[in-house]
């Protein structure tokens, strides 16, 4: 009846938490607008919807829910790993070297010591006598390196961050982890020599490195698991939940461990999941033929995981808590903050690396988020006289620095020209233009067409003039390259739609320069090799395969000629058009009274990049795009009215 109870419970947990995540995966679009990271949005939905303020996510869900914190962190780890791919980091081995270096000594040194000095202000701290102080201040200065792959890998995912900044910043966001995670396993053990009053000898020294080798070890058979479970001819949806629950078993198996070594043993054998998860991952993408195929399942589902972490990161944050202690939180952030920054210039100094890379070389580590959490944990569990105090105050500073970090990374590669993310789609200037990449028989077709309709269109190649009979009454640019100052030249930036019709490679060229710079609001490409679909996806592309295109095109003919002939705009005198609305008189007209031309249907409405089901009493707003199909002069009529 118990075990009953407890599955309702759960299953009404888990259910309540999906509604929670779904919600806010929608409002972190609106931090999104005001130049926020995602992560942000998700953060403070959790804040909000967690127990201390609307309470829909409520305090049991802290440890009852604490298995999917284990899947996400298990899978963060596994992006982690796949970001050191060697080959690719060859160039930046030295810089990655020299910035964990700095940022690892510099941190936990004077991040020790300072804290030290300033223990007389905090409250568990204060009346201890030196070695407890000591030995507090190392367990400090260690998790003050811990660094968040999840958040750093959300922020670049987020802009499309590209370049040796952002390569050196993954680089050692994993490797100061992985340093860290050795070292909080020989600060905790010289703590509870000085605190505990244990004797420090040769064997805690061999089992210490006995759970490193054991950490290793596991790793390497992860990676070897992981290695053939891609190799299986199954579909990749079942792939990725297999990869999940491999790394799932990572905290199941160091739970198991722990305990069966402190009954058997009298000593407790811990390793950490995250380390074993890494280093599993780093094989794969290393040491397998499977690496491009693990890292699209990464891409595919890391927006899922994150928005599950995130969002229960913030619902588990006790925020009164966290306010009795900010003081103190803050004291410590700003001994953390000036750490990094020092380790930031050691570190791109001896690297050699550009003085623009030191100055915001710090900015990459600020956010801290699973692993210090986990760690915080770790200390409140093995020291219980100070030990949960101790957390909360780690845990609020890791507020601050979850809040602070990801704004301040996105702003670091923002400022070394690294944030690909997509360029804010130019105003309407009342002129409907195009601009056809390749000159052919089909580009030239498409030009007419379009001009037909009332478009402006250009036709650019890199055919030099006078080698081919031009078109007439269609506006040829000649052009030596596909570069973003070769596109305004073409007034680009004012270009409604770009249609790409050359290779792959040159067609993915030109959409990411419009992408990243112009925000072009359709891009149109024809596909030549269908290996190449995803990569024109994820800059919002839309795709025409011509393998496939003939033979939907004649499906739709055999199951609906009329519509399909309407839609393609061969019946006579009809035509579909999306048509912007930028009149304000407009604004907040419901459908019902628009009074529209009798042969006009209005046939789908995109807002805010969205469709929406509309019907008589939805209300029109600036920026709609509205499909309607009808008579080409009724839709010339509705046209001028939806103008401003």
């Amino acid at each position: 009846m118990l075990e009953s109870l407890f599955d309702k419970q759960l299953i009404i947990l888990i259910g309540g938490f999906l509604v929670v995540a779904i919600a806010s995966k929608q409002i972190s679009g609106f931090f999104q607008k005001i130049k926020l990271p995602l992560i942000t949005g998700f953060i403070v939905s959790g804040i909000i919807a967690g127990p201390y303020v609307l309470g829909l996510i409520p305090a049991v869900s802290k440890e009852k829910l604490n298995f999917i914190n284990e899947v996400a962190l298990a899978f963060i780890a596994f992006a982690a790993g796949a970001e050191l791919y060697l080959k690719e980091l060859r160039s930046r081995l030295n810089s990655i070297k020299w910035n964990s270096i700095g940022q690892l000594v510099i941190t936990f040194v004077f991040g020790s010591i300072s804290v030290y000095f300033v223990s007389d202000y905090i409250p568990y701290m204060s009346e201890l006598a030196v070695g407890p102080k000591v030995a507090i201040s190392l367990l400090t200065g260690t998790i003050f390196v811990a660094r968040s792959p999840a958040s750093a890998i959300a922020v670049v995912n987020e802009v499309r961050a590209k370049g040796p900044f952002t390569q050196t910043a993954m680089g050692v966001t994993v490797v100061a982890d992985f340093l860290m995670i050795i070292l909080f396993a020989i600060t905790l053990s010289i703590a509870k020599t000085i605190i505990g009053g244990e004797d420090f000898n040769y064997l805690s020294i061999l089992i210490i490195v006995i759970e490193l080798v054991i950490s290793f070890g596991l790793g390497y058979f992860y990676g070897r698991v992981l290695k053939l479970l891609l190799s299986w001819k199954i579909q990749t949806l079942y792939k990725t939940i297999l990869i999940i629950l491999v790394g799932y078993t990572a905290y199941l198996l160091a739970t198991e461990a722990y305990y069966y070594s402190e009954v058997y043993f009298h000593h407790a054998i811990t390793f950490e999941p995250l380390l074993v998860c890494i280093l599993g991952s780093f094989y794969v993408t290393n040491y397998s033929k499977f690496r491009a195929e693990f890292l699209k399942i990464i891409e595919e589902t890391g927006p899922v995981i994150y928005i599950g972490f995130f969002t229960l990161t913030g619902a588990n944050m006790a925020i009164n808590t966290l306010l009795a202690v900010f003081g103190v939180a803050v004291i410590l952030f700003f001994i953390r903050l000036l750490t990094m920054v020092a380790g930031g210039y050691l570190g791109g100094v001896l690297a050699k690396d550009p003085m623009a890379f030191c100055h915001y070389g710090w900015m990459p580590y600020v956010t801290q988020a699973g692993v210090a959490l986990g760690l915080s944990t770790v200390v409140a569990n093995t020291f219980p006289s100070w030990g949960n105090q101790f957390a909360t105050v780690v845990i609020a500073v890791i507020v601050i620095n979850q809040f602070l970090g990801p704004p301040l990374f996105k702003y670091a590669l923002s400022k070394l020209g690294e944030d690909r993310s997509k360029a804010d789609t130019p105003e309407f200037d009342g002129v409907r233009d195009a601009i056809i990449f390749g000159l052919e028989s089909q580009s030239i077709s498409l030009a007419k067409q379009l001009m037909k309709k009332g478009w402006e269109v250009q036709l650019a190649t890199l055919l030099e003039e006078g080698t081919f009979q031009e078109p007439e009454n269609v506006t040829i640019r000649y052009i030596k390259d596909f570069t973003i100052k070769t596109m305004l030249k073409m007034e680009a930036d004012k270009t409604e739609a770009i249609v790409c019709m050359l290779s792959d490679e040159e067609n993915y060229q030109i959409c990411e320069a419009a992408y990243e710079n112009l925000g072009t609001r359709d891009l149109i490409v024809r596909l030549n090799d269908r290996n190449n679909y995803d990569k024109f996806l994820s800059l919002d592309v839309r795709v025409v395969d011509p393998s496939t295109a003939i033979v939907s095109l004649m499906d739709h003919f055999v199951r609906s000629p009329q519509a399909t002939s309407l839609l393609l705009g061969m019946a006579e005198n009809q035509d579909t058009r999306d048509l912007e609305l930028l009149n304000p008189n407009l604004h907040g007209i419901p459908l019902r009274d628009l009074r529209l031309p009798a042969d006009v249907i209005i046939m789908s409405i995109r807002r805010g990049g969205q469709m929406i089901i509309s019907h008589g009493y939805t209300r029109l707003r600036i920026k709609d795009i509205v499909t309607v199909v009808g008579s080409d002069t009724s839709l010339d009529a509705l046209t001028l009215r939806f103008d401003n």
